[in-house]
């Protein structure tokens, strides 16, 4: 595997994967988190992909040249978190290929998140999601080194979500 520095060339490959993702969650029943639509035929959501890619820092993970995950590193949480009172590093967009499971694919880009913050030398590391249903991402989280901070809900279909952080 292969992580790289993305671009806003790599756009297209980010909607790709996040529209893989909403793909497989409808699969799995689990339509709460992301919809049911893909991300590339949402203005909304293409144009928080624009957002975050062009002032974020996009990586991009590789298996044998195929796009298996992203995430983006920012400065802070989208505009329905309050941010910290201190630097810190924030994870967006992040998302693997399920042909890839099993593979590590999601894990080694958390673990190069944290290398990217520390490299900054920034000490806190935080990411948000959704944290209804059956709580398995919140767990995914914490078994990559993330801690709950707090807890949030969203619009008007109250949206839960959760604050996770990590000390590097």
């Amino acid at each position: 595997m292969r992580i790289r520095k993305g671009t806003t060339d790599d756009i297209p490959v980010i909607l790709g994967l996040l529209d893989g993702a909403v793909e497989w969650l409808v699969s799995q029943g689990r339509t709460r988190q992301w919809g049911t639509h893909p991300w590339s035929r949402r203005p909304s959501a293409v144009r928080a992909v624009h957002k975050y890619v062009t002032v974020g820092a996009p990586w991009i993970a590789e298996i044998d040249g195929v796009p298996a995950g992203t995430l983006t590193l920012s400065d802070g949480p989208g505009n329905y978190l309050a941010p910290v009172d201190e630097p810190e590093r924030y994870v967006h967009l992040f998302a693997a290929d399920h042909r890839f499971s099993g593979r590590g694919v999601g894990s080694a880009l958390l673990a190069h998140a944290v290398e990217e913050t520390r490299r900054a030398g920034v000490t806190l590391l935080r990411v948000d999601c959704y944290a209804g249903d059956d709580g398995k991402l919140v767990a995914y989280y914490e078994r990559n080194g993330f801690t709950r901070t707090e807890a949030f809900t969203v619009g008007e279909d109250q949206w839960p979500g959760q604050v996770l952080a990590q000390r590097v």
